[in-house]
């Protein structure tokens, strides 16, 4: 059983890449009825009934939760596995084809509270980071869709998070350096998840630091054999 046509907040950072995406998410909503208030602050929530917190890179006081009934967040990782910080990109840089990705509870607790729904993201081990991050804002998208859709039977099948928990920090852009010793094809990952403009790859050779920028020479092939972003 679907939920009902309800007044949902949707809370995204300034200046996230997400934000190019979410417009889509909002139509997707309102032909299901539902009523979107989107902000930037946790300030301007206001009580409603489902918040989504997507591309939210700050903790949100128990106070805000309090707010709705639910407040849902998506990870790039297989919980309690990869909590904090831009789990997508570590996982590419360790070499990752398939990347989980989960719609869980939020709580004043990061990144603990229940599982409602979890994913896989297939990669090609080719693509950069407007291609990945095109995939995960699918993949985002049809979660919150899912969840939505699906309401009375995925809370029904909500699960806690089990086992160890490993923590990611989060990136800065000193992480986007290269290696002078080492060949591109060894350090292709990291060319995949740095970004030109934000966070550009960089060496640094005889005193004097470079930037390298990547993109492709041309789009992903039509032929490649096609591949859904959900498994």
């Amino acid at each position: 059983m679907a939920l009902e046509p309800s007044c949902l907040s949707l809370l995204s950072d300034t200046g996230s890449w997400l934000n190019d995406h979410l417009p889509q998410l909002i139509e997707a909503l309102w032909q299901r009825g539902h009523a979107v208030r989107w902000i930037h602050h946790p300030a301007d929530l206001a009580p409603g009934d489902v918040c989504l917190l997507l591309s939210c890179g700050r903790l949100i006081s128990a106070e805000h939760l309090a707010l709705h009934r639910h407040n849902l967040v998506v990870q790039e990782s297989a919980l309690p596995q990869g909590q904090g910080w831009s789990p997508m990109t570590w996982e590419i840089l360790e070499g990752a084809s398939q990347i989980p990705i989960t719609l869980f509870e939020a709580t004043a607790e990061l990144d603990s509270g229940p599982i409602y729904l979890q994913h896989t993201i297939a990669l090609q081990g080719t693509e950069l980071v407007e291609e990945w991050r095109s995939l995960q804002a699918e993949a985002t998208i049809a979660l919150c869709l899912e969840w939505l859709d699906r309401y009375a039977e995925v809370l029904e099948q909500a699960r806690p998070q089990q086992g160890d928990a490993c923590y990611y920090r989060r990136r800065r852009p000193a992480d986007s350096e290269l290696d002078p010793q080492r060949s591109l094809a060894e350090q292709l990952n990291l060319l995949r998840v740095v970004d030109n403009q934000r966070y550009p790859a960089f060496v640094e050779l005889r005193g004097r630091r470079y930037e390298l920028l990547i993109q492709p020479a041309q789009p992903m092939s039509k032929s490649t054999p096609p591949h859904s972003p959900l498994a």
